[in-house]
């Protein structure tokens, strides 16, 4: 049996995890259909297929293994110039489980008229962690014309692209675009595994181990320095703040993507920077009608980046960092919100995503796996203190996905609530129109279908203004 050790990133979303705030993240499809039991045929195909996809077989398991990467154990500069240590203290890795069975997994529920409050109940449960962890969940609606699939996957075990390729591997067969072909590895001289003993790579193995822990050691100095700036001044609002409830509840939103076109056309920027000030618009709206006030109010919103190479979703888990901006919903005109975000995306993006305060993801390559596995619970608590609201892209293919001959017609990610936050939004875009995928904690967000409506009315308001 092999198994491939976590890469930190991935561990520390293994550890961070509590009872009350898993760390899984999700998308729910909803399919239209002509029978009232094509939602027991989906299941019967996601767990037929799910058996061959490899990925879907591997179970995480802690470890205490000898000869781990150096870059398991946080040393990122040792890594790059091929050192391995003796031991990977506390770490963890993925390895087939034994006796996978894909029934396990694949779970057919009974009719529902609402798929998104099944949803958020099913949403608020973690993940069983001695088992490949990810779940499909299969809702057939309620008047026999379509049936929704929720996916689950824990956070360890993807990040939204790898967690969409898992999901697509087990849909209907489609014509995807052919990938690039993988370079082939140089074959590994007889010192390769043990290059101290190789004294030809000693000087060049000291001078890059060297370099690459003074550059990572800059690198943690800088993104720690930034992200104490970002708690200067914090204007956030108590309505993004929650306790540990546990409590779930998701929403959907779709809008027309020639919309956000029409606007991104007028007052310049991308379609990510109108949908994020769409999203700043709509809080300003919702905390007005709660009573809670907008004024003053600029909270901290993490974009996660992806750090993958353009269509590839490998290797398996997270390589993510992060933009963190302030959004403007102290700021009463819908264009100006948006020339507030464009800038501040833009500013982020020519500093890179290897710095800033949002790349705090980063600093987990620098923390050794015992670290992460005794310093989880404090990192999930200082979430809190980092941003206020996570606003995230899920990419989708343009071409149309189908479930056992059903179209799939609405696709909404949902992403994982931090600690200490009420709020999360997740935003895909889909065969011409864009889904806001809600997740909030149900004890602080009853009202989380106004901040939905919010999002329509901020679109029309935002489109309206771009038009006088």
């Amino acid at each position: 049996m092999t198994s491939d050790l976590l890469a930190p990133l991935d561990l520390a979303f293994w550890n961070i995890e509590s009872a009350e705030h898993p760390m899984h993240l999700g998308a729910l499809g909803v399919f239209a259909c002509h029978s009232p039991t094509a939602g027991a045929h989906a299941a019967d195909l996601l767990a037929a297929r799910a058996a061959g996809v490899t990925g879907l077989r591997m179970r995480i398991r802690d470890v205490w293994l000898p000869g781990g990467d150096a870059a398991a154990g946080g040393a990122t500069g040792l890594a790059r110039a091929g050192v391995r240590l003796p031991l990977a203290f506390g770490g963890a890795a993925r390895e087939p489980a034994p006796n996978f069975d894909p029934l396990d997994h694949v779970r057919l529920h009974a009719p529902a008229d609402d798929f998104h409050a099944v949803a958020g109940r099913l949403m608020q449960r973690p993940l069983e962690r001695g088992r490949p962890p990810w779940e499909a969940h299969v809702l057939p609606g309620a008047d026999g014309t379509s049936f929704a699939v929720l996916f689950k996957f824990h956070h360890a075990l993807a990040d939204g692209l790898r967690a969409l390729t898992l999901a697509a591997a087990i849909m209907d067969p489609t014509e995807l675009p052919p990938s690039r072909p993988r370079p082939v590895e140089a074959p590994r001289s007889a010192f390769g595994a043990f290059p101290f003993a190789d004294p030809r790579r000693l000087p060049g193995l000291v001078r890059g181990a060297l370099s690459g822990v003074v550059s990572d050691v800059g690198r943690a100095l800088d993104i720690g320095a930034s992200v104490a700036l970002s708690t200067l001044g914090v204007r956030s609002s108590p309505a993004l703040t929650a306790g540990p409830t546990g409590t779930r509840r998701t929403a959907g939103v779709v809008l027309d993507l020639d919309e956000v076109h029409r606007v991104r056309k007028t007052a310049g920027g991308t379609v990510n920077d109108v949908l994020i000030a769409v999203v700043a618009g709509a809080l300003r709206r919702w905390l007005d009608e709660r009573g809670d006030g907008s004024e003053g109010v600029a909270p901290r919103a993490l974009i996660p980046v992806s750090r993958r190479r353009p269509r590839s979703a490998s290797p398996q888990g997270n390589r993510l960092s992060g933009y963190l901006i302030r959004l403007p919903v102290d700021e009463a005109d819908p264009v100006r919100r948006l020339r507030v975000v464009r800038a501040a995306m833009d500013r982020n993006k020519d500093a890179g995503p290897g710095r800033g305060a949002g790349a705090v993801a980063l600093l987990a390559d620098h923390v050794p796996a015992l670290g992460h596995r005794l310093g989880g619970p404090l990192v999930s608590q200082a979430a809190r203190l980092w941003f206020d609201i996570l606003v995230t892209s899920v990419p989708l293919p343009s071409l149309g996905l189908r479930l056992g001959g059903s179209p799939l017609v609405e696709v909404f990610p949902l992403a994982p609530l931090a600690r200490g936050q009420s709020l999360a939004v997740a935003v895909s875009t889909y065969r011409g129109r864009v889904h806001y995928g809600l997740v909030a904690d149900a004890e602080a967000v009853p009202d989380l279908e106004l901040f939905a409506a919010a999002i329509h009315h901020e679109l029309d308001a935002l489109r309206q203004a771009c038009d006088a």
